[in-house]
């Protein structure tokens, strides 16, 4: 994979202006994926940094942003917080509720000196109810909202997706979704708003289609049971004879008939899709094919096939997939091997303008770009 340099400008948000109170986890996801887009993302550090334990070069959810170094517990720190926030389009915060508003940054303060503000809270419990104020991860976010549940083998515990489920997809993409929504908003009508993005809420509305099957009985409130949750044979992973595994998705009977005939699976034993009461016994002949094989062998067979079947890579093995190597899906900078922006824009494509920024690296900067002079004093005095 080809070192890349970083771009110059671009991104269909070129020109938005976001301030980031740092934070760990979703927060600087969501800021990230802003900056992806083009956006001018301002990271506010706090003096001593937000212990996220690895080095700063290596976050890659502080590319394309910039930082300074501001302690908002001074009694400087929020006025000059405020002025950053008179000149951005967007503020994302992700305190737990009521600490942004006891720091002096508060929606309320923020939207008086900005009416067109976007004020983007992230958080895991929401900003009211029983659990607002507790403390929280990922895997607590989606256990209760159901989602947790699904995962894991029917006789076995669930297992939490790293923290891909709750944190990024029903917390960093929801607050980015209300984000660019209230920004239309802001625009048509010159009035901002705040957009409460809760995990919980997110990873809820992300398991509609499954209530939706659940409601019409086509959907067993247990794991294991179903066509999606691998209790179908014909949608799971299977072990190779070298311990890798294979993903099957050949739900369609048109793609099962071409994945049963590369696989090599007896007509009798292939014929048991139909019954779930045999799905067992074809689960077994399912996985007695694959350990026949290892996973690269098994991979060349099902190669250019509408079988469905694909190889379980690991993190350091998916940037030389020959289709994602091709998609330039992963881009490596500043010696990182990293995902590359997505999605893809035609006319205003998105890039990778800056590396991880390290904490207090642009205060100066910034501080003339904004015209905030409060942010760099000495730079004012020199």
């Amino acid at each position: 994979m080809a070192e890349q340099e970083h771009t110059a400008g671009g991104g269909p948000l070129a020109g938005l202006r976001v301030v980031e109170l740092a934070g760990i986890g979703p927060g600087p996801f969501a800021a990230m994926l802003l900056g992806d887009l083009g956006a001018d993302v301002v990271r506010v550090d706090r003096p001593g940094g937000p212990g996220l334990g690895i080095d700063p070069r290596r976050d890659l959810t502080n590319r394309n942003k910039r930082s300074v170094l501001v302690d908002l517990k001074s009694s400087e720190g929020p006025e000059t917080v405020l002025g950053l926030v008179e000149r951005a389009d967007v503020l994302l915060e992700g305190y737990r509720p009521g600490v942004a508003e006891r720091l002096g940054v508060g929606p309320e303060t923020c939207l008086a000196r900005n009416p067109r503000l976007v004020y983007g809270r992230m958080t895991g419990w929401g900003q009211e109810g029983p659990l607002a104020g507790a403390a929280g991860h990922d895997i607590g976010y989606i256990a209760v909202t159901g989602a947790l549940g699904l995962t894991g083998a029917a006789d076995g515990p669930p297992y939490a997706p790293a923290n891909l489920l709750g944190d990024y997809a029903g917390g960093s993409l929801y607050l980015v979704i209300g984000i660019l929504a209230a920004l239309r908003h802001a625009r048509d009508t010159g009035a901002g708003q705040v957009v409460d993005a809760a995990i919980v809420d997110g990873t809820a509305h992300l398991t509609a289609m499954i209530h939706g099957m659940l409601a019409a009985g086509s959907w067993q409130d247990r794991r294991g049971a179903n066509l999606l949750d691998g209790g179908a044979p014909f949608y799971g992973t299977y072990a190779a004879a070298d311990g890798g595994h294979m993903a099957v998705g050949a739900l369609e009977p048109r793609f099962y008939a071409e994945f049963a005939r590369l696989l090599g699976l007896p007509e009798e034993a292939a014929a048991a899709r139909d019954d779930p009461g045999r799905w067992g016994e074809l689960r077994d002949a399912v996985a007695g094919r694959f350990r026949r094989r290892t996973r690269a062998e098994w991979t060349e067979v099902f190669e250019g096939s509408d079988a469905c079947v694909a190889p379980v890579l690991s993190l350091r093995e998916a940037p030389d997939h020959p289709h994602l190597a091709a998609r330039s899906t992963f881009t490596r900078h500043d010696g990182t091997v990293q995902p590359a922006p997505a999605p893809r824009f035609s006319a205003t494509p998105a890039g990778l303008r800056r590396p991880p920024a390290l904490p207090g690296a642009h205060t100066a900067e910034v501080a003339r770009d904004w015209d905030v002079p409060r942010l760099d004093p000495k730079g004012q005095r020199s």
